[in-house]
């Protein structure tokens, strides 16, 4: 962590966030940042990438394989070339971390998935890391998502590397068969037949499976629900082109069928650019979704997306869970008043900067696929329907705008009589708070040490790519072929 105030450490999801900042400026220590913890001295020999030095062995998100996806396109924009050696050293680590995923967080061979509180500290109405009753499980949306990203990350880096190496094209099928499995699982068609999606309210959930098989889902809408969404990539015809039998598979499983079912939104058909769509939620998900991410009555702040929707400063109580007892949960914009993860975190309201960062950043996803031909009714604007791209720019510019000054003359993260506000010693120089209040955009946590704040960076500069003109994209090596 970038800290020399209290005391250096590292934590394993946070440095794949920093390697997305550190790719605008230097991408050879983005490059080397992400395999850190994938070299022979961190990583476990069951896989087991170390979240941070004082428990090794929690389970942080697996999100190395998006960071590598990541750094790796940064440098292909910059310098017009592609570090295939790069993908191919992290691809054989990032497989052993898969595996450590598969065989020992999802106990019951369902492709769905638990993980604990995987950098959520106290988003849930229990603590997700603490065991629960005997017989008890929480089957995980959060987890369930991440890992479905995950199996489509390692996809990706095998198509890419399968370009030059056609050897890696059974690990890309392999890849994709995996993501088909948990998209069965989260739509609930394997063996456990339990469904993480609530239809009722167009919302992914965990749910509590008792050991009767009895389920009750946790009524919360908040980052556990949106997260499914981030399991998206858009495939070029270059690729396609260089893996035929990826491409056969592709067919085999045209329309995201899986088993006899349609599990996922993989659509036979091409887009103008000839491009296929990989995505966990169909477009009809993904608008569901959004309904609650852009009503500012729910999920969407001024400042961008909240961590738990506003919705539960009224709706508290959600009954009895079994084996549990009585649940609760509070919007908290700001501080938490619980003591849960020791209390100096806090997940049931604030805007925090790394999910905020995904979500845009998959939203873009679909629109590149999709362009004008979906667009989703936005309440924060009245109800009007607005496309991806435009859903993508207004919750980019809310982000943006915490460290913009407002008609105030002051910075919205920073308290008003801060240094940062006006002291022209001080008034450029940004913090990295940790998250920022869901009302005010304060900035909260720790002022100085988490990195992925810098992903705002990542936003402004998404803002100019667009504005380039389109002569200039055309051209060699500094062409935005790809805004991923």
């Amino acid at each position: 962590m970038p800290d020399k105030w209290e005391y250096p450490w590292f934590a394993a999801w946070d440095l794949a966030f920093h390697a997305a900042a550190l790719a605008l400026v230097d991408v050879d220590l983005a490059k080397a940042q992400v395999e850190l913890l994938l070299n022979e001295r961190a990583l476990h020999p069951n896989g087991l990438i170390p979240a941070y030095e004082w428990a090794f062995g929690d389970a942080n998100p697996p999100i190395h394989a998006a960071a590598a996806l990541k750094v790796y396109r940064a440098e292909r924009v910059q310098r017009g070339r592609e570090d295939r050696g790069f993908l191919k050293r992290v691809l054989h680590k990032l497989l052993l971390h898969y595996a450590w995923w598969i065989n020992r967080k999802d106990q019951e061979g369902h492709n769905v998935f638990e993980g604990g509180f995987l950098g959520l500290d106290n988003v849930s109405v229990l603590d997700r890391s603490r065991p629960l009753p005997p017989g008890f499980s929480l089957k995980q949306a959060d987890a369930t998502g991440w890992m479905a990203m995950f199996a489509l990350n390692l996809t990706l880096i095998a198509l890419e590397i399968a370009v030059d190496d056609p050897d890696h094209e059974d690990i890309a099928i392999q890849c994709y068969l995996e993501f088909l499995h948990i998209a069965s699982g989260i739509a609930g068609h394997n063996d456990g037949g339990l469904s993480l999606w609530d239809e009722a309210d167009g919302f992914y959930k965990d749910l509590l499976v008792s050991p009767d098989g009895q389920h009750r889902r946790i009524d919360v809408f908040s980052w556990v629900g949106i997260i499914p969404l981030f399991a998206c990539e858009v495939l070029d015809q270059r690729l396609l082109r260089a893996a035929p039998r990826f491409a056969a598979v592709l067919a085999e499983h045209g329309g995201g069928g899986f088993d006899g079912h349609v599990v996922c939104a993989c659509p036979e058909h091409e887009n103008a650019r000839g491009e296929h769509l990989l995505a966990l939620a169909d477009p009809d998900k993904l608008a569901r979704v959004l309904a609650r991410v852009l009503d500012e009555a729910q999920l969407l702040a001024r400042y961008g997306v909240r961590s738990v929707s506003q919705w539960h400063a009224t709706h508290q109580d959600l009954g009895e869970l079994p084996g549990i007892g009585r649940a609760h949960i509070a919007y908290q914009p700001g501080e938490s008043d619980s003591g849960m993860f020791g209390g100096n975190s806090n997940w049931r309201g604030p805007i925090w900067l790394p999910t905020n960062y995904l979500l845009i950043q998959s939203v873009e996803k679909y629109y590149r696929y999709l362009g004008e031909s979906l667009a989703v009714a936005a309440p924060c604007l009245g109800g009007r329907a607005i496309t991806l791209r435009e859903v993508a720019n207004l919750l980019s510019e809310r982000l943006v705008d915490l460290f913009r000054r407002g008609p105030d003359g002051l910075i919205p993260a920073y308290p008003p009589d801060s240094p940062l506000q006006h002291d022209p010693h001080w008034q450029d120089l940004h913090l990295y708070h940790e998250y920022f209040d869901g009302e005010s955009g304060q900035g909260l946590g720790a002022a100085h040490q988490t990195g992925w704040t810098a992903l705002i960076a990542n936003l402004v500069f998404r803002r100019y790519r667009q504005d380039i003109p389109e002569h200039w994209k055309d051209r060699p090596g500094a062409a935005t072929r790809d805004l991923r």
